[in-house]
């Protein structure tokens, strides 16, 4: 079973930001899948289950807010057995263009405090992760750009970044082939 994590902050206030890509693209990923999500207090995230045809994942979008995000990764690691080679994080990237994609087996946290936050509290860094640029302002102070909104044009670049990669990891649910996800998620950056 693996665990895909989107991250973001939860409240309206921070709906669609350019931190919440994570939840973005895990809803569209739920959507697409026909899994609601529930919280689930004690492992302080909202929790989709996917079984399809004996295919299972958990889809977990952390309600901790973006810097405690690992709380609620080793909740979940704890609670159903995993361990860090099943999780799957999803999140932004502030040094590749708005939609870019990277997928990593492994990794630093680039300066990402909820990817920080994981690698500390999980167990390290050997954790796959999915990363979608939003770019940077260099005359913005980052916390204030990665909590606004994009453009509108930077808007669509997003969209179609994150109905890409869902279709991917939906696709990784039913084959679990990390060689084919790596390869899928690279091929979207040629399109």
């Amino acid at each position: 079973m693996k665990l895909i994590v989107g991250l973001g902050n939860i409240g309206k206030e921070y709906a669609h930001t350019r931190h919440n890509v994570g939840f973005d693209t895990i809803d569209i990923l739920a959507d697409a899948l026909g899994v609601d999500f529930k919280e689930e207090k004690k492992l302080k995230g909202l929790i989709a289950m996917v079984n399809n045809m004996g295919h299972k994942a958990i889809l977990l979008k952390p309600t901790t807010y973006m810097n405690l995000s690992g709380e609620s990764v080793l909740a979940c690691m704890k609670y159903y057995n995993l361990t860090i080679d099943d999780i799957i994080v999803i999140s932004d990237d502030l040094d590749m263009s708005p939609g870019k994609v990277r997928y990593r087996e492994v990794g630093s946290a680039g300066g990402h405090n909820g990817l920080k936050n994981i690698i500390s509290l999980c167990g390290g860094d050997r954790f796959k992760r999915v990363k979608i640029g939003i770019d940077r302002d260099k005359r913005i102070p980052v916390v204030d750009w990665v909590l606004g909104r994009p453009s509108k044009d930077d808007s669509i670049l997003l969209m179609k970044s994150y109905e890409s990669v869902a279709k991917c990891l939906a696709d990784y649910i039913y084959h679990e082939d990390d060689k084919k996800l790596s390869t899928e998620i690279g091929l979207l950056n040629q399109n």
